[in-house]
């Protein structure tokens, strides 16, 4: 009975180690709509960014799911902005790795939408291209439409660039009497909610119910293909902001991966040793001063105890330590 007891126990300290594994870290890109963009300009009469909607639509749904840690949208975006990546690229593999690299994820995952708009047989109601009072879009509205999304999504390896998985997903909506955006015209103004494709307007259309069909369906491939993405081993590198006592508060926090536990090496920058040729500096000489292991983390600093035989500043080095 007791070696019964002792394997239990055994077993559930196995198991708790399994699940507190880290999640693989991923960001997902705005959707490249480049093959659909005519599509796009029929339905909405403007060049609408239905890329950013359907990212923005399957980073929640993925997050719900939670196979994934997922980067933040609003963060990437503002990373993306810095860096002067443009929308064109947003289906480069190569590009993506970088921006991978860059923000400390394990894989960053691209798609492509690759149909986007309506798939019905039947006849135009009324005068095809006039534009509704109500939605401010040609006219779509039939006795019996169909909306039809489709997407492509690649799971892309940040340090090699390769695709480690694909996924895809499509989604149909049918409703008797409906256009795409609605169930008919009206005297009345839709706003931008349309714009908006999370929004409770827009995920009320067919179009709308196609696209959420999509992205479900989408995210549940890309959970089953969480294991096959490689986990980076995260080398962290920072600076020493306040040293007080024997407490260090750090310039890098959870957003580059630093956790609660972490210990990492306190260094302290030397001199510089140059290429007697050309000038260029080849190595640089660090002091070890000790190590410091990490107590709190928020998204931008953490905090930790300093121990080792030196006397930790601000403006001193932290790194993972190499092993």
């Amino acid at each position: 009975m007791k070696r019964l007891l002792s394997l239990s126990i055994v077993l559930l300290m196995a198991t708790g180690a399994v699940a507190q594994e880290r999640k693989r870290r991923v960001a997902v890109m705005n959707f490249d709509y480049s093959t659909v963009s005519s599509s796009v300009w029929h339905i909405f009469n403007s060049n609408v960014d239905i890329g950013k909607g359907v990212a923005d639509i399957l980073v929640d749904k993925l997050v719900t799911t939670g196979a994934y840690q997922v980067y933040e949208r609003k963060a990437l975006e503002k990373i993306l902005q810095e860096q002067n990546f443009s929308n064109s690229d947003r289906a480069n593999v190569a590009t993506a790795a970088r921006i991978g690299q860059l923000i400390g994820v394990d894989a960053i995952i691209l798609g492509s939408i690759t149909q986007f708009g309506r798939d019905d047989k039947t006849t135009e109601v009324g005068a095809v291209g006039r534009v509704t009072s109500r939605y401010g879009i040609t006219g779509v509205g039939k006795k019996q439409s169909k909306a039809v999304v489709a997407l492509s999504a690649r799971i892309v390896n940040v340090d090699t660039a390769e695709v480690m998985a694909t996924a895809s997903g499509t989604g149909e909506s049918t409703r008797s009497g409906a256009a795409l955006l609605g169930s008919g015209g009206g005297s009345t103004a839709s706003g931008g909610g349309f714009y908006d494709m999370g929004s409770s307007n827009f995920q009320s259309t067919i179009l709308g119910e196609a696209v959420a069909k999509a992205t479900d369906a989408t995210a549940k491939l890309l959970d089953t293909q969480a294991g096959k993405v490689s986990m980076r081993t995260i080398r962290l590198q920072g600076l020493v902001a306040d040293a007080s006592g024997g407490s260090l508060v750090l310039n890098i926090g959870a957003k580059a991966g630093v956790k609660v536990g972490d210990k990492l090496e306190v260094s302290r920058a030397g001199r510089e040793i140059t290429d007697p040729a050309t000038g260029r500096v080849i190595r640089k000489i660090t002091d070890r001063i000790g190590e410091v292991t990490i107590t709190e983390v928020d998204d931008l600093s953490a905090t930790g105890k300093f121990s080792g035989p030196g006397q930790p500043k601000v403006g001193d080095l932290v790194k993972t330590i190499d092993k």
